[in-house]
């Protein structure tokens, strides 16, 4: 062996014919000064059992060891991960105008037909990850819960897109960041300082803007779809599946990393696929639809609302969670969009006002807490 220091070689002797023993691990000797054990250029295994390995690398083979030239990084794309996000507005957005476009399914019968598709995705996941089925038992009541409510949140938000229009829906479900700031003040104890009590004020004004309640608004209310009554039922939906969502938020935040991201969709998936079906049952609502084209916008929004998942796992991988959390605002942007050019109705003031309290609302929730880690990872560092 030698001894390596400032990229220059030794010959040390052995003493006894032994190799003196040095133990060094890769913070002693590295940007130190510090002696490490590097092998010499040329020198060849003297039998079965001696390897070429570098002590300052905790035992690698010494090609990788840290005085082997780092092999450089492919530089990554700049804003590939708010593209991302931006993607998978927009997929979310063509899906949840498909949904406007069907005639003859039931919203329950459509979450049925997302939550098959999931299955088909994740399935060859878990067996390749080999994650199992039912997780670890502590966290089994926990994968339960976050199956039930996500799934219930997905149905409601299918019944809120048919019944009202696609603007206030998806505006309504903006407000689950803050919903989730309050649910993990209640459930966690986290942090819920006064900038979070005002966006959520700013947020349930939103949906009171968008909801015109007659006792604020008087009997004669316009820009909606169909009765009144349908428009209420919407935003009653559109509320309970934010909450809903939001706890899904809350529960995954207490299992942590401790569970695979495929085995929680798993829950997710199957959970809402046996709700749904039970609840077609018992509504009578189960029958496949009489129009072709009702057929293709149903394997439509399942595609496009797994691409939409693909796309935003992706853009959470490589970009932090505020900038996406902010990007993610462009779903309303979108659905007004849609709502316009396909739909041929003309959102109201009140719609638009609502829309901009509760964006205001998420994306100040998303800034604030992006800072918040952005500082916890500079204190830390120090």
């Amino acid at each position: 062996m030698v001894l390596c220091q400032g990229g220059e070689a030794a010959a040390v002797p052995a003493a006894g014919g032994k190799e003196p023993e040095v133990p060094l691990s890769r913070e002693d000797c590295v940007g130190t000064g510090q002696p490490c054990l590097c092998p010499a250029p040329g020198m060849e295994a003297a039998g079965a059992e001696e390897r070429r390995v570098c002590g300052c690398c905790s035992g690698l083979s010494w090609p990788r060891c840290c005085k082997a030239p780092a092999k450089k990084k492919k530089a990554a794309c700049p804003g590939l991960g708010l593209f991302y996000t931006v993607l998978s507005a927009f997929l979310f957005s063509v899906a949840s105008l498909f949904l406007k476009k069907i005639e003859d399914v039931h919203s329950v019968e459509v979450s049925a037909f997302r939550c098959i598709f999931q299955m088909a995705f994740v399935l060859p996941g878990l067996i390749y990850y080999k994650t199992g089925f039912l997780g670890p038992k502590g966290k089994r009541i926990f994968l339960f819960f976050r199956g039930f409510l996500g799934s219930s949140a997905m149905i409601l938000l299918y019944y809120a897109f048919q019944v009202m229009p696609l603007a206030d829906a998806t505006v309504i479900t903006f407000s689950s960041p803050v919903f989730t700031s309050l649910l993990a003040w209640i459930f966690l104890k986290e942090k819920y300082s006064i900038w979070d009590l005002l966006f959520t004020l700013f947020a349930i004004t939103g949906v009171v803007l968008i909801a015109r309640p007659p006792f604020l608004f008087g009997s004669n209310v316009t820009g909606i779809e169909g009765s009144y009554t349908d428009h209420l039922k919407g935003t009653i939906a559109a509320i309970t599946s934010t909450v809903s969502a939001a706890s899904t938020f809350v529960i995954l935040r207490k299992v942590g990393k401790s569970v695979h991201y495929f085995l929680s969709i798993w829950y997710y998936a199957v959970i809402g696929l046996i709700g749904c079906v039970i609840a077609l049952f018992v509504m009578n609502e189960w029958r496949l639809p009489y129009c072709g084209k009702d057929r293709v916008f149903l394997i439509l929004i399942g595609l496009l609302g797994l691409g939409g998942q693909i796309f935003l796992t992706k853009a959470l991988q490589i970009e932090k969670a505020g900038p996406v959390a902010i990007m993610k605002t462009m779903d309303v942007v979108f659905a007004f969009i849609l709502q316009i050019l396909f739909l041929n109705h003309l959102p109201t003031w009140w719609t638009v006002g609502g829309a901009l309290c509760v964006v205001a609302s998420s994306s100040g929730t998303a800034i604030r807490k992006w800072r918040q880690s952005l500082k916890k990872a500079k204190q830390n560092e120090i």
